[in-house]
């Protein structure tokens, strides 16, 4: 079995199930449509430049060659809400099968995602935005658990290490998803005493080390810092291991990659909360392509994660990290 488990067995499961539904054997094929029809869009606010999202894709294109049915990404260039508003209206425009987004800013997008379903186009969420899928008549919600309550239990760990006062550095200010992060991060720390600031940044590396190297050299007092991916996180640990202050800091990230499995394994890094986001791309190829083809599709939300990966995990997991799996 090549990949996580044979969808083409199991959307051929369906297809019995469905073939003996009811009233018996049909006399044709219960299929809306052949595989090979199918079409869905991906439109999320993933950067070009972000890891994250390329395991997602991975996720998202493994599914579609296991099934034989098309697929389409698209992102802009940089966090750009405005952009990726006009990327969903002409993936409407196009009348795919199914409508993939991620909702980083509900009010950006509101008119757009409720213009694809309006017109009958199923909508699943991912990542982000699952608060808008019950009052916006969405179809769905894949993703990890609570955003807020994932930067809460990094707090939890973070105080147990002894962080009175930290930083969450926040690349993408105004995603809500990832200001739930920092402000859980907060909430975290303040169950013990402590507190964090957020540090905005880019997902430059320049740019995030220079704001956090002169953050911290006016405040000494920092001893955790959290970063929210590890586009942002790789460059700090190397910025941190160039100047041997490493030791100085517990450091924490939302999402892997091998350099951040490494980190952690050696301890430099405490830990790496993984949303398993290829799930985030290949789920929902399953369920849409399910739902065109055979009308089935899930009924309550899909989670993914969250997994808190430590030290003694993290080895086992770089592997399938340099395979663009976790």
């Amino acid at each position: 079995m090549s990949a996580l488990f044979s969808i083409r067995n199991m959307l051929g499961a369906a297809a019995l199930s469905l073939a003996f539904a009811g009233v018996g054997i049909l006399p044709a094929p219960a299929q809306v449509k052949q595989e090979g029809d199918v079409r869905i869009v991906f439109v999320t606010h993933g950067q070009a430049n972000d890891v994250y999202w390329s395991v997602v894709k991975n996720g998202m294109q493994a599914a579609a060659q296991q099934l034989g049915v098309k697929v389409e990404y698209q992102a802009p260039e940089t966090f750009d809400v405005v952009r990726m508003a006009r990327m969903i209206e002409a993936a409407t425009a196009s009348k795919p099968d199914g409508l993939v987004v991620s909702i980083p800013d509900m009010d950006a997008l509101k008119a757009p995602v409720e213009a694809a379903k309006a017109v009958g186009i199923p909508v699943v969420v991912i990542d982000s935005g699952e608060e808008a899928v019950e009052p916006w008549g969405l179809d769905l919600f894949v993703g990890g658990g609570s955003e807020y309550d994932n930067g809460v239990k990094a707090g939890e760990i973070m105080a147990k290490a002894g962080v009175k006062k930290g930083i969450c550095i926040n690349h993408e200010v105004g995603n809500v998803s990832l200001d739930k992060r920092c402000e859980g991060y907060n909430d975290g720390l303040k169950k013990s005493g402590g507190s964090s600031d957020v540090v905005a940044a880019t997902m430059d590396p320049t740019d995030v080390t220079r704001r956090v190297e002169g953050y911290l050299t006016a405040h000494a007092d920092v001893t955790g810092v959290l970063t929210l991916g590890p586009t942002v996180a790789a460059p700090l640990l190397k910025m941190f291991s160039d100047a041997g202050t490493i030791g100085n800091y517990k450091i924490g990230t939302f999402d892997l990659s091998p350099e951040i499995l490494d980190a952690v394994a050696k301890g430099t890094m405490m830990f790496g909360i993984d949303n398993q986001q290829y799930m985030m791309g290949y789920y929902p190829v399953v369920f849409l392509t399910n739902k065109a083809m055979y009308k089935t599709f899930p009924t309550s939300a899909v989670r993914t994660g969250p997994s808190f990966i430590m030290k003694d995990d993290a080895a086992a997991v770089r592997d399938l990290s340099k395979a663009g799996i976790r």
